[in-house]
């Protein structure tokens, strides 16, 4: 199993009851939103000099290939959210399941988001709901390729791991909140192989600033054995090699600097117990 530590129960209710369950914390939604889950490296519109601050969460164009082209969405009271509830709101970023019973679309990460827990979903969508409108129309998305009914079944709830720097929490860190596990893992048919490569790298990534390659994040000499913490840690905050080089995106590395030193010391100690795997071929 994936994320080893979370209690994940999946009930026959339409909707995650959240108000019920958990209650939302706005400075931990903001610090998810604007930190490590990184959400504007998508929903916030991008001007020659990066992102547009002003219309911060407003939705833009994230990817166009000859399978899609992606839009993410306004996240802000000007869009479309805000004819939603709390409940449905959640139920978007954690199933991938819009009011209308629509489903969105890749690259959003479900295979990641379905183990956020309840409290830091409700806090994220606390956060949401304080944001300042933005009146802006990024477009709609379209498919060439079939998208599933739903990325599993309805889920009744989600208990995280005990905030702690422990292998556990570092797994839910860099699993359901920063999904780095998904980009980090090839791409087979039915999408990340995630019980059979995970963390191995090898996805491509095309934008202006040319190709980029995920890094292979296992123990191997491959991956990271060779890292001290401090080197990888500057790689996830920085954008900077061992070598001193500047990496290149779609890493939100402004986003991951916001982490508590005692969060990214988490993902480091996860990152170390990966089984070693070689770079993906």
């Amino acid at each position: 199993m994936l994320i080893r530590s979370i209690i994940l129960a999946s009930g026959l209710a339409a909707l995650a009851p959240l108000a019920a369950s958990a209650a939302g914390d706005v400075a931990r939604g903001e610090y998810l939103v604007r930190g490590p889950a990184g959400c504007g490296n998508c929903h916030t519109p991008m001007g020659p000099e990066g992102p547009v601050m002003e219309q911060e969460l407003g939705g833009r164009l994230v990817e166009q290939n000859d399978m899609f082209t992606a839009i993410a969405a306004n996240l802000t009271p000007g869009g479309p959210i805000a004819d939603w509830s709390d409940e449905e709101l959640a139920r978007a970023i954690r199933e991938g399941i819009r009011p209308d019973g629509s489903v969105i679309g890749p690259p959003m990460p479900f295979s990641m988001y379905r183990g956020l827990g309840d409290e830091d979903l409700a806090s994220i969508v606390a956060f949401l709901r304080t944001l300042p409108a933005v009146e802006n129309d990024p477009g709609t998305s379209t498919y060439n390729i079939p998208l599933p009914p739903a990325y599993g079944p309805p889920i009744d709830s989600v208990t995280a791991p005990e905030r702690a720097v422990s292998v556990a929490y570092g797994e839910y860190l860099a699993g359901p909140v920063t999904h780095c596990m998904e980009c980090h893992t090839p791409m087979g048919p039915q999408g990340p192989m995630l019980e059979t490569d995970l963390g191995r790298g090898g996805f491509e990534f095309h934008g202006p600033w040319g190709t980029s390659i995920a890094a292979n994040l296992t123990s191997h000499e491959d991956g990271l054995a060779g890292y001290t913490d401090e080197q990888i840690k500057t790689m996830i905050t920085k954008g900077v090699n061992a070598s001193g080089d500047p990496m290149l995106p779609p890493m939100p590395y402004g986003y991951l600097a916001m982490m508590t030193p005692e969060d990214l010391d988490a993902v480091v100690l996860y990152l170390r117990s990966l089984p070693p795997l070689r770079d993906a071929e």
